[in-house]
């Protein structure tokens, strides 16, 4: 309705420590001291804002100059998600520790984040690369790609978007070619979605974000 006047009473609590004075008593506050203020505001009724979608932070957003890829698929639109991250009930329990990533045999793979590069080579017949994730706590985060060939070294510092080898022609557990992306802090397994901000999700080039979504580990008394 046009013209409605809106009535509001707003108690505005002033919390003074010991031996602060308060200016407008003039005496010493030993506690807490609550002055109500009556506030009468007068508005015209409107319908609700519309929400604003979100978006990537423009030039001007303030955040760490840390960035952030796709391991796969880089430059182009976002990769297939073939299967997701499924953490166990249990430690030992049955799940999927990690993302598989549809690729083809011979594509590059890139590494995620910046890092140092702590483990290249093969396991069980597969080439496995990890990588050792900067400023992210103690123990620190650890990202690992396969079956990769690795084009890299043990102790080679990686930024994101950097080529770490190429996806090997082997069989996997997918039912096409894919790279199986892991994320842990020291024997946890996570999410690497959650390196990933919402909207980097949808698409494939890297972006200068924060780490996001994963947490830090608990400290030991």
């Amino acid at each position: 309705m046009p013209g409605l006047l809106l009535g509001m009473a707003v108690v505005v609590l002033g919390v003074f420590p010991p031996g602060v004075t308060d200016r407008a008593g003039g005496g010493e506050a030993g506690g807490a001291r609550v002055r109500a203020v009556e506030v009468v505001g007068r508005a015209e009724a409107a319908g609700p804002a519309e929400p604003v979608p979100p978006g990537p932070p423009g030039n001007d957003a303030v955040v760490p100059a840390v960035g952030r890829a796709w391991p796969v698929g880089a430059g182009g639109p976002r990769p297939r998600v073939v299967r997701g991250w499924e953490p166990p009930a249990t430690p030992y329990g049955r799940g999927h520790r990690g993302v598989d990533l549809a690729a083809v045999p011979g594509a590059r793979v890139r590494s995620a984040v910046p890092g140092r590069v702590a483990f290249a080579g093969r396991v069980a017949g597969r080439g496995v690369v990890s990588v050792e994730l900067t400023r992210t706590g103690e123990p620190p985060l650890r990202t690992t790609f396969e079956p990769v060939r690795a084009s890299v070294e043990k102790g080679d510092e990686v930024a994101a978007g950097d080529v770490l080898g190429t996806l090997e022609p082997v069989s996997s557990h997918c039912p096409s070619p894919c790279l199986h992306w892991g994320l842990l802090r020291a024997d946890a397994y996570l999410d690497p979605l959650s390196l990933l901000p919402p909207w980097l999700l949808r698409v494939g080039p890297s972006r200068l974000l924060p780490v996001a979504g994963v947490p830090e580990p608990a400290r030991r008394a």
